[in-house]
């Protein structure tokens, strides 16, 4: 019996995910993860952004019999995973700071009986007397606790708040099963979690790090704001975020894509929670494409559609690098994780460390350890930022996974180089440094080679060193970057925060000496992002049904996503689904979608999908039509449709017709059909009169007739409304067609 009723629950699992999620199998890990739930048992799950850990937690949810409370640090991610959930037809409703009294009391009393399915609720919300009475009353079948990292002081994101969640699980009648989920987590971490939460015996998987669909390239440019403007420039119609170290650099980088044309938006702690509210709102239902933040935004912002994310300053930690630049791709879809480094980004970084509050709910010896943490995270940031190897591998090394020696996805694997001998220029460096008793950083060292009396150069009367003025044929950039070239190599380091100096290494000395030569790579042609691969098959369907989306959305009130994501319109481009059993196999596509909207989509496809040796629908662009040229004098419908027509030079498409005017005129009753000497005349009424639709009286052998003149007002009309005419005549003749 027990093999018969497992059997049924593998069914329902997978009819859940084919029904609401409009997906056929699981990715890698979530089976094992759902299956475990399902069987009762605790679980602890590190997946990477985007690889759907939600999944693992609703799927369950749904099979049991009682409520599934779903704990999270995230106010956005509860909103946009609640509107997800009921746009999929599931009840589910969250519990935290932003909604109103009125509006928390009825959430509760809609919990309270059983109304939800699902429910998030913020880690706060725990110690709340009445919070915890309702709980007590209702049957909870699983907790799932999100973003669990939160609650290890070893962690990059601590929160007390989680330490409430055991003993919340405790005061319930009834243990429900316990799962967490994380993106990131070192082993002791993971260790916290385990301890922290007071899982029994967990099935613990982590199903790996990579994400293949992300980009990674570092830059060191010379003009960090010039470097920035040409990245979102050769990506100005995809949507991403832009990450500052402070909240003064955001508001200058914001300030300065604003000044250039871009719609950008802002993010940080410094901002009222309104305008916080209002800038990502703007970001989310793509009223901004950019979004400049620092790291107070983003973790649990379920956007799909980011296409980058730049890092303008280097993150602190590559825990913190790797969840921020992760929010890209999500959809699955090709994506860019760029950084911009600097030497100047490691001295902010660092007085980050030094200048933090201690933690009080730690000792002062863990403080002590936790800084020394900080500090060796950091040396591992800056080892990413400098790194000549492959930067995917570096950054799935360092959380523990195998890795290939070139993954063909970054900018260190796919620019080309070549190598050349610098051993002589190097040694001119090293010395520079000995002789002025590695006092000084890179500037003073340059200045001193090149033979420029400076200030501090003279102040300190170098311009007596034998290296004074021996690379005054160099430019500056190159000797910066030949001493950047040694750093990386391990020939000489930089000592101290702040402003650093340079001093050569036992290594160093062996160049010096003449016993080891350097060798420095040139960059041939370098790669910067990806080439977005995968995009739709026919940009014009696609362009289509993303309006068709947004319409959607914005009445319903909910982001773009929620609705379809672009990797489901990509495979509605490559599918061309015209039936409802075609519509299901689009990825995303789930029993409830194709309800809600698969006929308004299915209808954008067949006015698309040509007919056996026919042409494309009529279309044209508003800046075609801006091209229009109008007559001052009366002129027939004829004369319109070829004006319209010579803007449009795509031999594969039908060309618009008079019929396809009149008749969308009749539709609106601007004309009118009138019998006259047995034929039937389309001619203008009151409201067709008043908008400059002109009757011309003629008269031949068969009698008397009527055509129509369009006087200017009348051509504008018609051109203002060209997209409904086409649209309606698309759909005419689909009907006639069928």
């Amino acid at each position: 019996m027990a093999d018969k009723r497992w059997l049924a629950v593998e069914a329902k699992k997978y009819h859940i995910l084919e029904w609401y999620y409009g997906y056929k199998r699981f990715r890698p890990g979530q089976e094992e993860v759902i299956d475990s739930i399902l069987n009762g048992r605790d679980a602890l799950a590190v997946m990477p952004t985007g690889a759907g850990k939600s999944v693992c937690y609703q799927v369950p949810g749904l099979l049991f019999d009682g409520i599934t409370l779903v704990i999270s640090p995230l106010i956005s991610l509860m909103k946009d995973q609640v509107n997800a959930l009921t746009s999929a037809g599931i009840r589910a409703a969250y519990l935290n700071r932003s909604l109103t009294n009125a509006q928390y009391n009825k959430a509760l009393d809609n919990m309270a009986h059983g109304i939800y399915k699902i429910v998030y609720v913020a880690p706060e919300r725990l110690v709340s007397e009445r919070f915890i009475e309702v709980c007590r009353s209702l049957p909870i079948s699983l907790i799932a606790i999100d973003e669990a990292h939160c609650v290890s002081q070893w962690g990059q994101d601590f929160r007390p708040g989680y330490l409430n969640i055991a003993r919340f699980i405790d005061r319930l009648p009834v243990r429900p099963v316990i799962s967490a989920f994380t993106a990131t987590a070192t082993e002791d971490v993971k260790a916290d979690i385990v301890r922290l939460l007071r899982l029994r015996e967990p099935v613990v998987l982590t199903t790996g790090f990579d994400r293949p669909n992300l980009f990674f390239t570092v830059m060191r440019p010379k003009d960090k704001r010039s470097a920035l403007l040409k990245l979102v420039k050769e990506r100005r119609d995809k949507t991403g975020i832009i990450y500052c170290a402070t909240r003064k650099k955001v508001e200058a980088v914001c300030d300065f894509l604003c000044e250039k044309g871009y719609a950008a938006t802002r993010y940080h702690a410094g901002l009222s929670d309104d305008e916080r509210l209002r800038n990502q709102e703007d970001f989310v239902y793509d009223r901004k494409r950019i979004m400049v933040a620092t790291n107070a935004f983003g973790m649990g912002i379920d956007k799909s559609d980011v296409r980058f994310v730049i890092h303008f300053n280097m993150p602190k930690n590559i825990e913190s690098y790797y969840q921020e630049a992760g929010r890209a791709g999500r959809d699955g879809e090709s994506a860019d994780c760029i950084l911009l480094f600097g030497l100047q980004d490691v001295a902010t970084a660092q007085y980050f460390i030094e200048t933090a509050e201690p933690n009080p709910e730690m000792t002062e010896e863990q403080n002590a350890v936790f800084r020394q943490k900080e500090e060796e995270r950091l040396h591992h940031m800056v080892s990413y930022c400098k790194t000549q190897g492959c930067l995917r591998a570096f950054m799935l090394r360092y959380f523990g996974d195998q890795a290939e020696e070139n993954c063909g996805k970054c900018s260190n694997c796919l620019s080309k180089y070549r190598t050349v001998d610098v051993t002589v220029d190097a040694q001119k460096i090293l010395s520079c440094i000995v002789r002025t008793k590695e006092r000084f950083g890179s500037q003073v060292i340059c200045d001193v080679l090149r033979g420029k009396e400076s200030q501090k150069v003279v102040s300190f009367g170098l311009q007596s060193q034998t290296t004074f003025g021996i690379m005054e044929d160099v430019r500056q950039a190159q000797i910066k970057d030949l001493i950047e070239t040694l750093e990386q190599q391990g020939y000489i380091q930089y000592l101290g925060a702040g402003r650093p100096v340079l001093q050569v290494t036992e290594s160093g000395w062996l160049v010096l000496r003449g016993k080891v030569q350097v060798q420095a790579r040139e960059a041939l042609e370098v790669r910067i992002g990806a080439e977005f691969v995968g995009v739709e098959p026919d940009g014009e369907l696609y362009r289509e049904l993303q309006a068709e989306r947004a319409a959607i959305a914005k009445k319903r009130g909910v982001p773009a996503y929620v609705i379809f994501s672009d990797a489901a319109l990509r495979d509605m481009c490559r599918k061309l689904p015209t039936t409802d059993s075609a519509f299901l196999s689009v990825n995303g596509v789930g029993e409830t979608k194709l309800k809600l909207y698969g006929e308004r989509f299915m209808r954008l496809i067949r006015l698309y999908v040509p007919k056996k040796g026919g042409k494309m629908p009529f279309r044209i662009s508003e800046e075609q039509l801006g091209g229009f040229a109008f007559s001052d004098e009366p002129i027939y419908c004829s004369e319109i449709v070829r004006r319209v027509n010579a803007l449009v030079e795509e031999p594969e498409r039908r060309k618009l017709q008079a019929k396809d005017i009149t008749n969308w005129l009749v539709s609106v009753r601007l004309l009118e059909a009138v019998k006259m000497n047995d034929r039937v005349l389309k001619l203008p009424t009151e409201e067709g009169m008043a908008l400059g639709m002109l009757r011309q009286y003629r008269e031949n052998e068969n009698g008397d007739y009527y055509l129509v003149l369009y006087e200017r007002q009348a051509q504008a009309y018609i051109i203002e409304n060209m997209q409904q005419i086409v649209d309606f005549a698309a759909s005419e003749r689909m009907k006639t067609e069928e």
